[in-house]
């Protein structure tokens, strides 16, 4: 009994580790501003995405320019099924409103006439994938604007549906429309009145926003974000029939465990030259332990003569032996005919430092 007692004392004060969650097949907890990965389950493994594939068609949408143009719904509304807004053939409704009913609704009617009114579905479709590619989104191939996955199929992995959702959040626009939870719509034909199929944002207080998605082939698909004590954290589950509490259980592992710490303060640099400057601080999410894991290298370069505002070298911001960000430095100096007047010294402080 007293073996089972201090067992169950263990599991409350040692953070817990991914084993310790019943995910699905594939997992990621990244934090959003650093990319980095607090927790990660298969993440690179390719699969089927369902509607979550509707993030890339509401950033094509966003980004087109176009989001306060009336879109007259044609009968390429027909070849839509599954869930969907209900359009009917020569209503009228703004692409704005089309993009709430995407990504509260998660409707493939919305999503076929989004993609027909941005230049067709085959064009859109190419979009999709060349914006992908800028992402950073080496593993993933969109067939469609909606996820359906009879005909054809999107595949995507974990942490390339993460690098969406963190452009996607970029986006002001898509975070206050993917983080709605009640919105209405009038048309000349109908009014409509929409709740999110996020249960998070109901469920869970520090939701900011995200995409649901189910097939039968892909099972239960799930991109969310979430935000506390300045910390910016994103869950993807892909094939996990418990997406919901599972995004609770990391989020709160991941705010319970990490946070965001100032690891390069640029106005504390540790250089004899008070002219050398950086533009930035770096904050970046560390465990306590972490904390003192931290050290900077800086590598600056020599030159015999310096402009004013040049970048001289840089500051590389470690965790352990693990390079974590790198921040440019910049000098300051008085000009004379283009020549740089402490050379001499600046030459003699260059050798004290390496």
């Amino acid at each position: 009994m007293k073996k089972i007692f201090l067992i169950f004392i263990l599991m409350l004060i040692i953070p817990l580790k991914i084993e310790a969650y019943n995910l699905g097949e594939s997992a990621i907890l990244m934090e959003e501003d650093t990319k980095r990965i607090l927790v990660s389950k298969n993440a690179n493994k390719k699969m089927l995405i369902a509607s979550t594939t509707k993030i890339m068609t509401a950033v094509i949408a966003i980004e087109s320019g176009k989001m306060n143009k009336v879109v007259t719904v044609t009968d390429k509304v027909l070849e839509a099924y599954g869930s969907a807004i209900y359009l009917s053939i020569g209503e009228k409704m703004k692409l704005e409103d089309m993009v709430y009913g995407l990504l509260m609704q998660s409707g493939n009617d919305a999503a076929l006439m989004i993609a027909e009114y941005l230049g067709g579905e085959e064009k859109f479709v190419n979009k999709m994938n060349e914006k992908a590619k800028k992402i950073g989104m080496e593993n993933t191939v969109f067939s469609n604007p909606h996820g359906l996955d009879e005909k054809n199929e999107n595949y995507s992995t974990a942490y390339d549906m993460a690098l969406l959702m963190r452009y996607a959040n970029s986006l002001s626009v898509f975070k206050k429309i993917s983080g709605c939870k009640k919105h209405t719509v009038k048309t000349g034909e109908k009014t409509y009145v929409w709740s999110n199929k996020n249960k998070l944002l109901y469920t869970y207080e520090y939701t900011t926003a995200g995409k649901t998605g189910y097939t039968e082939k892909a099972n239960r698909t799930l991109v969310t974000s979430a935000t506390k004590d300045k910390m910016n954290l994103i869950v993807v589950t892909l094939n996990d029939g418990n997406d919901f509490s599972n995004h609770k259980d990391l989020y709160e592992y991941g705010f319970n465990n990490y946070e965001m710490v100032k690891v390069f303060d640029k106005d504390k640099m540790n250089l004899p030259n008070k002219n050398i400057y950086a533009l930035d601080d770096y904050f970046y999410p560390v465990t306590k332990d972490e904390e003192d894991l931290i050290n900077i290298d800086y590598e600056i370069k020599e030159k015999d003569d310096y402009k004013n505002n040049e970048e001289v070298g840089k500051a590389i911001i470690k965790l352990g032996n693990k390079t974590i960000h790198e921040e440019k430095l910049f000098i300051s100096i008085k000009e004379d005919n283009g020549n740089f007047k402490e050379k001499n010294w600046f030459s003699k402080l260059l050798e004290k430092i390496f």
